[in-house]
């Protein structure tokens, strides 16, 4: 990590985006919110076999699998997959909204999303729990089901990595997707600006009547919040691309109230139906959102 006495889980997230790729800046993000926890990581968990693939030079040479060995011309390593206590899968929308920041000095919420979602990642399969992620738009853009063998973190990052921003949200469809994914109930997380082109209301409450633990971190930039223009301009919505032409003064305070609103009904919803809400703003360090997601929970190592 670069030589700064400061924790990248506190930095502002553009300056940890702009310090290295998601994988990097995801396991800066947990060392740093790991050290700030004063905890110790869970051992003794137990482990299973769940396959062979072959040997790579710095493989652990315990792992050798000497009888396949001998029947065979080449190495091959056993990998093992933890017995776990949770499945959880990691809902990331790349959508048209989400392709958006409304300043050059901060992220995209979607980078926004996805280092948060790998660092989330991180953290559960640290204490051996199995991980999974969705990125979705307006259809399906990538799945790696949850698992916590070892190698699993590579294809969560290559799951996280892919394209989207084509299409409007159908939030509530990823949703309804995941819940019938994991074959046993489980933690989905829903990081999302919420601006769904579907009934997410009911999919939330289909998720959490079916036996599924929810957390929805509902993602913003500050322009959206405060609503810092001063000219008269052309408002486009990324998601339906309707246009509207606004004085922002003459709409400003208008526009704060139906944000509050908003929010208010977001997080109605959400308790109603049993599930966490927190909003997240992409100015947020990355340390205060993992402390949101697990607000109400004991599963940080």
């Amino acid at each position: 990590m670069p030589d700064s006495p400061m924790r990248a889980d506190l930095l502002d997230p553009a300056q940890v985006a702009a310090l290295g790729d998601m994988e990097i800046a995801a396991r800066w993000i947990v060392d740093g919110f790991l050290s700030g926890l004063h905890r110790s990581p869970r051992r003794g968990a137990s482990v299973e076999f769940a396959g062979h693939r072959s040997y790579q030079a710095g493989d652990d040479l315990r792992h050798l699998d000497w009888r396949a060995a001998a029947r065979g011309d080449r190495l091959v390593v056993k990998e093992f997959e933890a017995e776990t206590n949770l499945s959880a899968l990691l809902l990331v929308d790349v959508s048209r909204s989400m392709d958006w920041s409304g300043d050059a000095a901060r992220i995209r919420k979607s980078d926004y999303a996805r280092r948060l979602a790998a660092a989330l990642a991180l953290l559960l399969l640290r204490q051996r729990d199995a991980v999974g992620v969705l990125c979705f738009d307006g259809d399906i853009r990538s799945m790696v089901p949850a698992k916590s063998a070892r190698g699993h973190w590579r294809q969560i990052v290559a799951g996280l990595a892919a394209e989207g921003g084509a299409n409007a949200s159908r939030a509530g469809a990823a949703l309804e997707h995941a819940g019938r994914s994991l074959r046993r109930s489980g933690l989905i997380v829903l990081i999302s600006d919420l601006l769904a082109d579907d009934d997410l209301h009911a999919a939330i409450r289909a998720t959490r009547g079916g036996g599924h633990d929810l957390v929805v971190l509902h993602v913003i930039d500050a322009a959206e919040r405060d609503f810092p223009f001063s000219s008269e301009a052309l408002f486009v919505d990324p998601e339906n691309g309707k246009a509207t032409p606004a004085v922002p003064a003459e709409v400003r305070a208008a526009y704060h109230a139906t944000v509050q609103r908003v929010v208010e009904e977001w997080r109605t919803v959400c308790a109603q139906a049993g599930a966490d809400y927190a909003l997240l703003d992409t100015t947020d360090p990355f340390g205060a959102s993992l402390r949101k997601a697990f607000a109400r929970r004991e599963r940080v190592p």
